[in-house]
């Protein structure tokens, strides 16, 4: 195991990447702590969480909503859980944000760490404080912005993680590339997702460059007033699709990554050679680049995104490989080129 220490303007941040979920009692010592996970990886790690406080959710996107933090805030009342409680987000994408989340609101606050247990959770939704559940099709629009106390990465997780989870996780490894780092992009031409999951030297090296382009992006612009606005490169078609035919984030994030290369083709001068080789790149490691979809209907959920401002949305588009820009673009203007680019 070793620390990583990133100081954001709230805290400093401890990430412990190739740990060993046991150390968690080293880490948390007397702290009154509860672990909350979805009921699939308890399942599944039933033996590790033997001893803890556990409190257990549905899995799946659908049930990221306040229906399930009233549940768990209940369970927590129900326990005894004060001012002092630590919580524990062991999971995926989800259940780190709800576990932010409440921790945030419970009592007006408590303190909160990370055991990933996802590519998608270890590279993207775990790092950078948004905490959050969605509302109907709209995703992410009710949270805050709070950092962990620490963020704990055990490897062994991965060998249980259905290889669609893999794929989903990879959709945000290839987001990073496009926007900040166009050598890790040639490095991820260079490889196949079969090889990252036979290779727990090379998935470990790709998560921590990950950890380390966000966590920059992030320290830099932590409450999103600037670049960290790159990192929602594909998510605002994205998640548009995502709610509307409840595919999983990454897949939906791939598709909005394609659509987001086509209008950079249009409106900002990105080469199409290069928009070719994104397309292949995410094909190569199984991931969807287009989708039957009613596009008025996704055009109506793209409105509410919560990157609108006026009559108008701020928009990731590319330059290079390895560099995009924020642009504002009027709903006039996308919705003329939106049948051309989904």
């Amino acid at each position: 195991m070793h620390k990583a220490e990133y100081t954001f303007l709230q805290k400093t941040v401890n990430c412990y990447f190739d740990a060993d979920f046991a150390g968690i009692k080293d880490l948390m010592q007397d702290a009154w702590t509860v672990i909350i996970t979805d009921e699939n990886l308890y399942n599944l790690h039933a033996e590790k969480l033997a001893g803890y406080r556990v409190i257990q959710i549905a899995a799946g996107e659908e049930y990221k909503n306040q229906f399930t933090v009233d549940s768990i805030i209940e369970e927590l009342l129900l326990m005894g859980a004060n001012k002092n409680t630590f919580l524990i987000g062991l999971g995926g994408g989800v259940v780190t944000d709800i576990t932010g989340y409440v921790a945030a609101v419970y009592m007006r606050g408590v303190k909160f760490g990370f055991v990933p247990t996802s590519i998608l959770a270890m590279v993207d939704a775990a790092i950078g404080g948004k905490n959050g559940i969605d509302v109907g099709v709209y995703k992410n629009m009710i949270g805050t912005i709070r950092q962990p106390e620490f963020i704990f990465y055990d490897y062994s997780f991965l060998k249980t993680l259905p290889v669609k989870e893999w794929v989903n996780g990879f959709a945000e490894i290839i987001k990073h590339a496009c926007i900040k780092d166009e050598l890790l992009f040639k490095v991820l031409e260079k490889y196949s997702l079969h090889e990252y999951q036979a290779d727990s030297t090379l998935i470990a090296d790709l998560i921590e460059r990950n950890v380390d382009i966000k966590t920059a992006v992030v320290i830099n612009d932590e409450f999103e007033t600037g670049d960290r606005k790159l990192l929602n490169f594909g998510h605002t078609i994205g998640h548009a699709i995502e709610n509307l035919h409840g595919i999983p984030h990454g897949h939906a994030v791939s598709i909005g990554m394609v659509a987001a290369c086509n209008l950079s083709v249009q409106l900002n001068n990105f080469h199409a050679d290069d928009a070719a080789k994104i397309v292949r790149l995410l094909a190569r490691y199984h991931l969807p680049v287009d989708v039957e979809t009613d596009h008025a209907k996704v055009f109506e959920v793209l409105k509410m995104d919560k990157k609108r401002t006026g009559d108008g949305v701020q928009f990731i588009l590319l330059n290079t490989i390895g560099k995009a820009e924020i642009k504002y673009i009027s709903l006039l203007d996308l919705e003329k080129h939106f049948k051309e680019i989904v």
